[in-house]
Parts: C-alpha cells; sequence; structure tokens
C-alpha cells in the first residue's frame, strides 16, 4: 500500500494548523523539502530526526521518488514526475503529522581519540571560553554517546546528536583553509569528525587515525551509518591500527 492510499481516510481529520508546523517548498524543477527546523523549540532535535526516518522510510515505499535525502531535521525528495509537485507539497505536510519516531537499528562504534596538543589546537581555547579545565572538556566530551543524525558535507562525515549543552561553542570566525582527516570538532551544538582532509570552521579537540570512509570496502563504504550511536574513547596516542572493524560492535 502507497502513501496516497494509506491516507485516504485520515485526510479530512489532519491540519496544518497544530503547533508543529514545518516548512514544505519546492527546490528546483524536481524536488521538495520538508524543513523542520521550527518545531525544534518544542522538541527534541533526535526526535525530529526520528520521525524524518520515519518519513523517509514511508516514502520510499512508493515508486514516485528518483532519490529521498534526509538532512539535519529535514527531507528532499526528488520526484521523478514534475507532474506530482503539487501533490507532495500538500501531501509531506499531512504525511508529517501521522509520522512516528522510528528507531533505526544501528551499531555502537567506539572512535579512539587523541584530545588536545597538535591534534586538538582549539582544546584549551573552547576550555576557557567555558571556564573549565582541558580535562573537564575531555571528561564531558568523551563521557556521551552519540547518535549518528544523517551523513553530509563530505562522504562519510557523521553530524552526531548528544554533545553536552556545556560545550556547545561558537565556530572559528577564520575558518581554517585546510583540517587533517580524522579531525573532531565542535560547531555550535554538534560535534563530528571529518573523514578527510577539508576546510572549516569548526573548534578542533582531537584526532582519530579511523578512516571513516573507505570507498573501496566490501558493503557500506562509510564507517558509521544514521542511528548509530558513537562513543569516543581517550587515547595517548595515534598508534593504534587503522578503520578496525572490531571497534563495529554487533
Amino acid at each position: 500500500m502507497n502513501a496516497e492510499t494509506s491516507l485516504s481516510g485520515h485526510n479530512k481529520k489532519l491540519s496544518m494548523t497544530t503547533e508543529q508546523t514545518p516548512k514544505v517548498f519546492r527546490l528546483g524543477e524536481s524536488a521538495v523539502v520538508i524543513d523542520c527546523t521550527n518545531d525544534l523549540s518544542e522538541v527534541s532535535r533526535l526526535c525530529i530526526q526520528r520521525k524524518i526516518w520515519w518519513l523517509a522510510d514511508r516514502c520510499g515505499q512508493t515508486s514516485e521518488f528518483i532519490d529521498i535525502v534526509p538532512g539535519m531535521n529535514n527531507l528532499t525528495l526528488f520526484l521523478k514526475s514534475t507532474a506530482r509537485i503539487n501533490y507532495w507539497l500538500t501531501q509531506l505536510g499531512e504525511l508529517w503529522q501521522l509520522a512516528k519516531e522510528m528507531s533505526l537499528s544501528g551499531r555502537n562504534v567506539e572512535i579512539p581519540l587523541v584530545y588536545g596538543g597538535v591534534f586538538g589546537p582549539d582544546l584549551e581555547q573552547v576550555a576557557k571560553y567555558h571556564q573549565l579545565s582541558s580535562e573537564e572538556v575531555i571528561r564531558r566530551h568523551s563521557s556521551k554517546m552519540y547518535t549518528v543524525m544523517f551523513l553530509g558535507f563530505q562522504p562519510g562525515f557523521p553530524y552526531l546528536d548528544g554533545l553536552d549543552s556545556s560545550l556547545f561553542t561558537p565556530r572559528l570566525a577564520v575558518p581554517r583553509l585546510s583540517i587533517p582527516a580524522g579531525s573532531v570538532g565542535i560547531g555550535g551544538n554538534q560535534t563530528g569528525i571529518y573523514p578527510m582532509a577539508a576546510p572549516g570552521g569548526w573548534q578542533l579537540i582531537g584526532r582519530t587515525n579511523i578512516s571513516l570512509f573507505t570507498p573501496e570496502s566490501v558493503g557500506s563504504p562509510t564507517l558509521v551509518e544514521p542511528g548509530d550511536t558513537v562513543q569516543f574513547i581517550p587515547v595517548a596516542s595515534l598508534e593504534f591500527g587503522e578503520r578496525n572493524e572490531h571497534n563495529r560492535n554487533d
């Protein structure tokens, strides 16, 4: 049963004047977007992302899309037929009112991380900004279990939910032209890992040598997927091997 059929009995009961009213808009010639960031004051980021996963799964059960791309609290749908644009501009909002929080069966991935020094040049600045010791920043950052919300920016770059609010830190005023692969940073209310060298403005607090993106791998080329959980394990050096499949705990 597709989404259009399954909702036939519900549409009359639904209203877009409820407390949560995500934005739904057209993108280019053949895509529609539902953006739920306005709902963040009412519901946690992870709760909304779980609904995004549900919505992506429901839309994936139809045969109407070339691609379905979840982002951070948003979803972009690329349609096969532009004639269906107007239908989905309405339908996405109505589907959202039915959306449930979907939990993905993810893995727990431990990431060994060297904090501070040449590998985390902004650790002391982050500590100073929050009037904490560097050791306390490390303790708070490594004590959390993070959920992978989605992958973006670079192949395999995980946007992680769960950063202690006491560590929320603004991005650098002047971004670096090159950040080494494996660098772990804080950008606003998020923490993430750079899979490969790239420009960036996040505050760098450490580095790992675990490969997050290996396109030649059999199976998934990325170490983590949406729904996985990540925990950072403080270590003294980077001499602890490469991707290490045993870190992907089934």
